[in-house]
């Protein structure tokens, strides 16, 4: 778990860099949600996680982490793609994929944080 954590988060970096560079020789900066995003969520709070699951390997193989690793990469995808498209688009039905991908995000967050207040421990 925690190794495809960190291997994503780097995908999501090299994602979020680009399309940093792309917005700053464009000249526009539509996409910077999408952009503050994917290296907050994507990069940042995903290698998070994974340092998390490989530092404490106790919170790396129950239902949790499972059900946060599935969550996340379901929820979060679909979130950027669908915030994308309501952007460029404003197709009204990509704000109900928007808010499903979102709920999912949240969902993932939480039980990180359940997993981690329940399993993280001192190694005294």
């Amino acid at each position: 778990m925690a190794i495809r954590f960190i291997k994503i988060s780097v995908v999501y970096f090299v994602i979020g860099v680009l399309l940093g560079l792309y917005m700053s020789m464009a000249h526009d900066y539509a996409l910077k949600g999408v952009h503050v995003h994917v290296n907050l969520i994507g990069w940042a709070s995903f290698a998070f996680a994974g340092f998390v699951y490989y530092l404490f390997p106790s919170t790396s193989s129950n239902v949790y982490a499972k059900l946060h690793f599935w969550t996340a990469n379901i929820g979060f995808p679909l979130m950027m793609i669908a915030l994308t498209v309501l952007i460029l688009n404003g197709a009204a039905i990509a704000t109900v994929f928007t808010a499903i991908g979102g709920v999912l995000v949240v969902f993932s967050v939480i039980i990180l944080a359940i997993n981690v207040l329940a399993n993280v421990r001192s190694a005294r």
